[in-house]
């Protein structure tokens, strides 16, 4: 199935299938999940955060697709998985985009002042005298008004 409203219409009309649906158990909420997560939710059905299963014992038992759903189904089926996944919706949810929003300019920022800086070292020597022991705002200001190579 597509990981998408089609996709996820699919999954709930399959389920619907089974008759009465209690809650649908599902991994990673918070990222991977989130759509098919919201989509559930919207469709008005109770969503329970599954934990991953223990890495060791899946290395032991096999890796599969088919046995993490029918894990995490029973996990569900027998009350171990209770978390409910937070709604990622409303005021807090738009400050968590903007902070990530936030970091990644942080990030962004401090990885083009270090290749700018890296590239500056093999700038003339008097460009290397000009930009010495300037700050990154005053250097972003001074290389500005410099235009072009200077």
């Amino acid at each position: 199935m597509a990981t998408d409203n089609g996709g996820y219409q699919q999954l709930l009309d399959w389920a619907n299938g089974f008759g009465q649906i209690i809650p649908f158990g599902i991994e990673v909420t918070g990222s991977y999940c989130a759509g098919l997560t919201s989509f559930i939710r919207r469709n008005g059905h109770r969503v329970v955060e599954v934990n991953r299963p223990d890495r060791r014992m899946r290395r032991l038992a096999g890796k599969s697709d088919t046995l993490d759903a029918e894990n995490a189904a029973r996990a569900v089926l027998a009350g171990y998985a209770t978390a409910e996944p937070k709604s990622a919706d409303g005021a807090v949810e738009m400050i968590r985009q903007l902070k990530v929003a936030h970091d990644t300019a942080v990030k962004d920022r401090t990885s083009a002042m270090i290749t700018l800086k890296a590239t500056l070292i093999h700038g003339s020597d008097q460009l290397r005298q000009d930009t010495a022991g300037k700050t990154q705002i005053m250097l972003a200001h001074f290389l500005d008004r410099c235009g072009q190579p200077c």
